[in-house]
């Protein structure tokens, strides 16, 4: 006779088989309630941070910065690609004006590397031999420079070139000052990119500098503080909005050469956000078809799968509708609680469902069968329950938030399975029993059956293969990376992710440097040079940074520059733009210039030469923009520059000072010093050595690389934590239930070795552990004890026949671990890295459990007397 929960479990079934359409509309109509409400309250949170404790320091570190200053958190960064370096800025510049007009949708705008302050001052950041260098060059185009802003057309440069080439050909200087074959390369580069380029254009600045123009070079930034919609499932979609539609008006467009990349925190989340719901719900789709699949070809009966199907959308819906009450907002990592419930679930359903039909097939008519297998099934579902539940629970007291609520949910979770699989599926099956006869054996049941035998007849053969597998994948132990960017973690082609990708490879983008935030200037000025002087460190960049140094020498070389330059600053108005016949005219005269160009010119003539007569159909209009279009803003930027003057600190830019130096609020006067590595910080070796390298000197440093780090770490602690709580748990559970030292550790020997090998494939083949896939080993734990604890309890429930295909239990275990590998393996599919790693890794984990349960337990209870020798 049963007793304790045995026979508690026994009376509930059959007291639920009684009133089966009572209770079956009563857990159904709970799971529509329930559901409704996760769907109208829970949210989903991608952000990393928020996925850790925020007691911990760098996250205090981290928010006293963004109190500091606000202007930085929650920034848009845009990237404009022109096709000259000016142009890049002049874009900027409008753009920044347009969107500075929208307060509705933007609060701020600033441009790093524009606005007045630096088309005055700018050359003041060069060095002074690259000043005088430049002065120099500038000298010898003057002649030039003056022919040129009299008539910057294309009939000005046919006259131009016609003289330049005769005076060549005579043996008198050039106006191009001896450049000249330097300026046809140039103009023919130009001419023959324009058929297929409309947007190409001569680039006056690099011309005069006489440096090649890169891509860096083409490129500004823009950077827009906007107004974001948390309401919104779509937060950021309004600023985005808006820049596109600004860019559309000013004609920022691939067709006329433009090209803009938007990245940033907030538009990375909201593309994250999209990328985990989206895919979350495809992964649950596919999951539920592939459980669905697995269930309906190993049962082999529609009256027992589709039961188990029902019980678990249910269990899934109530398992929602606490975790909407509970948390009421999910993570990257907890949202995987629908995926792990199926998981497990399903294999309360199945190992009950089998009990049933071997119940029956022992001649027991259906409501009696019902009854005796929960008798017989409910202790082992109730210590797998507790067992997965404690797994679950360990991530709750960890400083990860991201473990600590997937513990929550998935842990009450599993008392919500235990709880409809003895009470709403065996009042389902009461209303669709199964026909009475022999249980259908079918391909998995004689598979589990037949890998049970074999293990127990070759035990110790197995056993010592057991043991050289865990002597040989302790090795790789010392090998075990965890990988705690969370980069990594998102998505690569989506546009946010990719766009800061390419930014990347910018030296002035630096997505890694580091941020210490420090009383006052005095306190800047003695910390900075510190930090400086490591080699970690390429730079320590204060407020004072942007004061240029050597300004005396160099506003010396610009008023000498200026002064031979005078007659640019004075001259009279340009002469009228040409007409369409006198662009004919003058593309005619300049073909015939390069015909009779001198011997020491015709390789650069008969370039251009030849790059005119191939334009085709571009008319004589679009190549006097694409050449001169340039100049007059390139001249004017030029005699803007030599007008600078002493730059200080107050007189910085507003915008510029205070992204260094707080103007108001609680923290006004303190300064922030931003710290930029010399090595690239993608490499966690270089990152962790930056990071401790700037912790020695200034252990209240934060910032990007800081946070990951320090992340990096409390995640691993917190798993660490995690493992030891659930084995330490689940090790008392174990001897308190199985009264048996010996039995508690053949359940537990398996899942080392499933442990030991899931941490030697990560090392060999991968992926890595990270912020996603951490859950793996204790999750193990908490699994892979299930098939454990049940065959270890039918070893010891059963003296004989154990292993005979009327046995369901190995039969259940095959099937469970096959529904499992298949909900979890759904996850592998889903575009967002982190949650596929997830999926990736745990079901590495759980076929390894399956073969360490099916081929090493029997072994062991072989050995141990528990089995009789096959």
């Amino acid at each position: 006779m049963p007793t304790g929960f045995a026979a508690w479990a026994a009376a509930w079934v059959t007291a639920a088989c009684r009133r089966p359409r009572a209770v079956a509309l009563l857990c159904l109509g709970a799971a529509a309630g329930l559901l409704w409400l996760a769907a109208a309250t829970l949210s989903i949170n991608t952000s990393t941070n928020d996925m850790l404790s925020e007691e911990l320091p760098f996250r205090a570190q981290n928010e006293a910065v963004d109190a500091a200053f606000p202007q930085l958190v929650d920034t848009l960064t845009i990237a404009i690609e022109a096709p000259d370096a000016l142009a890049a800025e002049a874009a900027a510049a409008r753009l920044a004006s347009a969107l500075a007009a929208q307060p509705a949708v933007v609060q701020s705008v600033f441009l790093p590397q524009g606005g007045a302050f630096f088309r005055r001052n700018g050359l003041l950041y060069l060095s002074p031999d690259e000043l005088q260098a430049l002065g120099d060059r500038l000298a010898g185009a003057q002649p030039l420079l003056a022919a040129l802003q009299a008539d910057p057309s294309l009939r000005g440069l046919a006259e131009l070139l016609a003289q330049a080439t005769s005076a060549g050909d005579s043996g008198e200087e050039a106006p191009a000052g001896g450049d000249l074959a330097a300026l046809l390369d140039r103009l023919a580069a130009v001419a023959e990119a324009l058929p297929q380029d409309p947007g190409a254009r001569l680039s006056w600045s690099a011309l005069l500098s006489d440096t090649p123009q890169t891509a860096e070079d083409r490129r500004r930034f823009v950077i827009v503080k906007p107004v974001i919609d948390f309401a919104s499932l779509a937060p950021m979609a309004q600023a985005v909005a808006a820049v596109e539609a600004a860019a559309d008006e000013l004609g920022l467009t691939a067709a006329q050469g433009y090209r803009l990349r938007l990245t940033g925190e907030p538009l990375m989340l909201q593309d994250e956000l999209v990328s985990v719901s989206t895919g979350i719900g495809l992964v649950g789709l596919i999951s539920g078809v592939l459980v669905s699949i697995v269930l309906f070809a190993g049962l082999r009966s529609w009256r027992l799968a589709v039961p188990i199907l029902m019980t678990l959308a249910a269990g899934l819906a109530w398992t929602a509708g606490f975790a909407a009450l509970a948390v009421g907002e999910l993570n990257i990592i907890s949202v995987a609680f629908a995926v792990l419930f199926i998981g497990l679930s399903v294999d309360f359903g199945i190992h009950y469902a089998l009990r049933v039909q071997e119940s029956q097939a022992q001649g027991l008519a259906p409501p009696v069968a019902l009854a005796e297998a929960a008798a017989l099934i409910a202790r082992p579902l109730l210590l797998c329950a507790l067992s997965s539940a404690l797994a679950f629970f360990a991530f709750f007291p960890t400083a990860y938030r991201g473990l600590s609520e997937l513990g929550l949910i998935a842990g009450a979770g599993m008392f919500i399975a235990l709880f409809l699989n003895l009470t709403l599926l065996p009042a389902l099956m009461a209303l669709m029993p199964a026909a009475a006869g022999a249980a259908h054996l079918g391909p998995v049941a004689r598979a589990g059956a037949a890998l049970q035998r074999r293990a127990a007849r070759h035990a110790r053969g197995l056993t010592t293969l057991g043991l050289l597998l865990a002597v040989a994948a302790a090795f790789a132990l010392p090998q075990a990376r965890f990988d705690d960017d969370p980069l990594n973690l998102r998505d690569p082609e989506s546009p946010s992710v990719a766009a800061l990708l390419e930014m990347m490879t910018d030296p002035r983008v630096s997505p890694y440097s580091a941020q210490l935030l420090v009383d006052d200037l005095a306190a800047a000025q003695s910390v900075a040079p510190r930090l400086a002087a490591l080699p970690e460190v390429e730079a320590a960049v204060t407020v004072t940074s942007f004061v240029p140094a050597a300004q005396d020498e160099k506003l010396a070389i610009l008023d000498q520059v200026a002064l031979f330059l005078t007659p640019l600053f004075t001259a009279p108005p340009p002469a009228p733009a040409p007409d369409a016949a006198e662009r004919t005219a003058a593309l005619q005269r300049l073909i015939a210039t390069l015909d009779a160009a001198p011997d020491s010119l015709q390789p650069a003539a008969g370039r251009l030469r030849a790059a005119l007569q191939a334009l085709g159909d571009v008319p004589p209009a679009r190549l006097d923009q694409a050449w001169l279009g340039g100049f007059e803003p390139a001249l004017d930027r030029l005699l803007d520059g030599l007008e600078a003057e002493a730059v200080t600190l107050e007189s910085l830019p507003a915008d510029l000072a205070g992204r260094y130096r707080a103007a108001e609020g609680p923290r006004a006067g303190s300064v922030l010093i931003e710290v930029i590595p010399v090595q690239d910080l993608r490499d966690p070796a270089a990152r962790e050595r930056f990071v401790d390298a700037l912790q020695a000197v200034a252990p209240q440093v934060s910032g990007v690389p800081v946070t990951i780090v320090e992340a990096g770490r409390a995640v691993v602690t917190a798993f660490a934590q995690a493992t030891l709580l659930a084995l330490a748990a689940i090790v008392v559970l174990l001897l308190v239930v199985l009264r048996s030292p010996l039995d508690a550790l053949l359940v537990l020997v398996p899942l080392f070795l499933a442990a030991l090998l899931t941490v030697a494939v990560s090392v060999v083949f991968g992926p890595a552990f990270n912020f996603a896939n951490v859950i793996v080993l204790p999750l193990l734990l908490g699994l892979g004890v299930d098939s454990g604890i049940h065959m270890v309890m039918r070893a010891r429930e059963e003296s004989a026949g154990v292993h005979s295909a009327a046995n369901s239990t190995p039969r259940a275990i095959l099937l469970s671990a096959l529904t499992t590998v298949a909900s979890f393996g759904a996850l592998a599919t889903s575009q967002h890295p982190g949650t596929a790693s997830m999926g990736l890794l745990l079901t590495i984990a759980i076929v390894l459990t399956l073969v360490c349960v099916l081929a090493f337990l029997p072994a062991l209870l072989a050995l141990a007397g528990r089995l009789p020798k096959v």
